[in-house]
């Protein structure tokens, strides 16, 4: 027992410190872990940026922030930090690869996010879907379709191609083509669908609805009605 106390006396000396620091490290590094989470949040808010990229990004910053605390607190124990981060530095890449088409649609979802080429209640054409957009995530998006079909998008895809967003803007024609017979009276014809564009509220009067033959078909005479 006498033998024993000087040695932990000893083993407290040298490695007392350490534990207090590397123990200070930590409590202090949550606490400024937490700061610095609450500022980024508050700074992506005032940016009006989507709640999705918010939460993401600030988990994102957090789990740096406690990686980089504890390797400082590691280093401040006398662990050789250089190896372990070597390993996660490793292990990082590793991951990557594996993960390529996952990082892929993640990048895709964040540029989709910041950049807003549509958002939820939209109805788009992208990545080879028609629907309405029901909400749009990191790694995909959901859209319902016409007929009531739920379709989960990858990011990926409605990046790599042309975005059609048929809700961007407040006026949109509407292209629709009529047929008669041959043996009816065309002016007559026009005249009814003129009278039906006028009597629909929902037509602008500025700029005017188009109303004109377009084609002589093998069994119609067409019309082409553009409000």
């Amino acid at each position: 027992m006498d033998d024993l106390m000087p040695k932990i006396m000893d083993w407290a000396t040298l490695y007392g410190l350490n534990i207090v620091g590397a123990l200070a490290i930590i409590i202090i590094g949550r606490f400024g872990t937490g700061i610095l989470t609450r500022l980024v949040r508050r700074l992506m808010k005032r940016s009006n940026a989507d709640e999705t990229l918010i939460k993401f990004v600030v988990s994102l910053t957090k789990i740096a922030l406690m990686t980089f605390i504890f390797i400082a607190a590691l280093g401040t124990l006398g662990f050789q930090t250089a190896s372990f981060v070597a390993v996660l530095g490793a292990a990082g890449l590793a991951v990557g690869f594996a993960l390529q088409g996952s990082l892929a649609n993640f990048a895709s979802g964040v540029m989709i996010i910041i950049f807003r080429p549509f958002k939820a209640g939209d109805y788009v054409e992208a990545g080879g879907v028609s629907g309405s957009v029901e909400a749009v995530y990191i790694f995909n998006t959901i859209m319902k379709t016409p007929d009531n079909k739920k379709v989960i998008v990858p990011n990926s895809k409605i990046t790599g191609d042309n975005i059609i967003n048929y809700s961007a803007k407040e006026e949109r024609r509407v292209d629709m083509v009529f047929g008669i017979g041959y043996g009816d009276d065309i002016k007559k014809a026009k005249n009814i669908l003129e009278q039906i564009l006028s009597a629909d509220e929902r037509v602008l009067k500025d700029p005017a609805p188009m109303v004109a033959v377009s084609e002589l078909a093998d069994s119609s005479v067409n019309f082409v009605v553009r409000p």
